[in-house]
């Protein structure tokens, strides 16, 4: 079920984190959606920690046991020929040493990147746990990619404005001298203020969308490097079995499967 990780493939996924053409990720949660990303033409496969966590029957937010989320990246990896980076939430560690051994699952299971975040946490502590995850991979002399996600804005940390945005520059600097690759701050795609993050940040810039955010282009023109959709496609899926059950219950009718994939489409995803 494992892959050992392909260096070419660590190398590949850093260099596609460019505002020329930002890397486009709609997150997948189980083997089946990651084959349909790798499909529909992605170049990578990125996972969704929530969507990951709900499809095992956790909640998101640190909760889901390390070795179940170490297995389903294993079986991701399995899946597609495509690089895999996996969002592992905090790290899944209590300390920078049980983060260190996240890492170690994850590149023992084949992917060539993690997102790990800081919430809440003190940003000297997600220091610490950021320069843990570098150490493990440098040990198995995998240059990881590891997206820090900075949550100021996700989680409205610290006061609007200015300020803000200091903290976010502030706290990036921070990550990246303590071995990240790039970073990603989820909760902000206004023009103004990602422009400003993406000139304040040397390193690539992540930012997560939705509906209403701009197009991947036009982020790539401010200056974002990859472009993630989150969990907002696991959501997604989640509305299509509740709209298609209500239906059915209320009215005995089934238009909400209207669009649905063919049996034979999804059976063919998978490798016999």
């Amino acid at each position: 079920m494992t892959k050992s990780v392909d260096l070419s493939r660590v190398r590949a996924f850093h260099a596609l984190h460019t505002p020329a053409a930002p890397l486009a990720l709609a997150n997948a949660w189980d083997v089946a959606s990651a084959r349909l990303v790798e499909a529909a033409g992605s170049p990578a496969v990125a996972t969704t920690s929530a969507g990951v966590a709900w499809s095992l029957g956790s909640p998101d937010g640190d909760l889901l046991a390390r070795d179940r989320a170490l297995d389903l990246i294993a079986r991701v990896v399995g899946a597609v020929d495509v690089p895999v980076t996996a969002d592992i939430e905090g790290g899944f560690g209590a300390d920078a040493d049980g983060v260190g051994q996240t890492v170690a699952g994850v590149l023992a299971a084949g992917a060539v990147g993690v997102n790990i975040e800081d919430r809440f946490r003190d940003p000297a502590e997600q220091v610490e746990r950021l320069a843990a995850a570098r150490a493990a991979a440098d040990a198995l002399d995998v240059p990881l990619y590891i997206n820090a996600r900075v949550d100021t804005y996700l989680l409205g940390l610290g006061e609007p404005g200015p300020a803000r945005v200091e903290e976010t520059l502030a706290r990036a600097a921070a990550y990246l001298e303590a071995g990240a690759s790039g970073i990603f701050v989820p909760g902000v795609y206004d023009p103004a203020t990602v422009t400003e993050l993406a000139r304040g940040i040397d390193a690539p810039l992540n930012v997560l969308v939705g509906p209403d955010a701009p197009s991947v282009a036009a982020l790539g023109e401010l200056g974002v490097a990859r472009v993630s959709l989150g969990s907002w496609v696991a959501e997604a899926a989640y509305a299509v079995v509740r709209r298609a059950t209500e239906e059915l219950l209320s009215g005995g009718t089934y238009g909400a499967l209207s669009g649905s994939l063919s049996y034979g489409e999804v059976n063919s995803l998978f490798k016999g």
